[in-house]
C-alpha cells in the first residue's frame, strides 16, 4: 500500500465519521488507522491548519516481549455501561435548546430516555435499560458512535 492509498483512506475516514481502521493482509502485514479529537497532540501523524481539528494517526500494533513487564491494563470503572445499539450521530437532548435528558449525578429507571441517535435521518431514542444512576457520559453531544460505543456509565 502507498503513500497516497493511506492519504485516501484517511480522507475517506474524516469524511464518514469512521474512528478506526484496520486493514490486515494475507501476509501478515497490518495497517491501523484511528481518529482522534484533541486540542493536544503529541503524536505523530498529519496536522491539520486549524488547531481543534480532526486528526488521523498511525498506529503500530504492541510490541510484546518476553522480558517480565506486566502489559498495560486499563481498569475499569465500576458499573455498567450503555453502549450504543446503532451507527450514528449522539444527541444529548430534543433540540439544540433542551436540557439534556440525563446529567451526571441523575437516577434512571429502565425506560428513562438517555440520548438519541440520529441515523440516516431517523432519531432514535436509546433507553437505559436498567435503573441505577449516571456515573459518566462518555460521548459528547453532536458526536458519531458506532455499534457497541460505550455512550454512558451506570452504577
Amino acid at each position: 500500500m502507498d503513500l497516497k492509498e493511506i492519504k485516501d483512506l484517511m480522507t475517506a475516514m474524516r469524511k464518514t465519521g469512521i474512528q478506526k481502521l484496520i486493514i490486515k493482509k494475507k501476509e501478515g502485514d497490518e495497517l491501523q488507522l484511528e481518529t482522534q479529537v484533541s486540542s493536544n497532540i503529541s503524536s505523530v501523524g498529519f496536522p491539520s491548519t486549524e488547531q481543534n481539528k480532526e486528526q488521523t494517526f498511525f498506529h503500530s500494533p504492541p510490541i510484546h516481549s518476553s522480558e517480565n513487564h506486566s502489559p498495560l491494563v486499563k481498569e475499569e470503572k465500576p458499573g455498567q455501561h450503555i453502549t450504543a445499539p446503532l451507527v450514528g450521530t449522539i444527541y444529548h437532548s430534543a433540540s439544540p435548546d433542551d436540557e439534556p435528558f440525563v446529567k451526571v449525578g441523575d437516577m434512571v429507571k429502565e425506560d428513562t430516555v438517555l440520548c438519541i441517535i440520529e441515523a440516516m435521518k431517523v432519531m432514535n431514542e436509546v433507553k437505559a435499560g436498567r435503573s441505577g444512576k449516571i456515573a459518566e457520559i462518555l460521548v459528547e453531544n453532536g458526536h458519531p458512535v458506532e455499534f457497541g460505543t460505550k455512550m454512558f456509565r451506570i452504577v
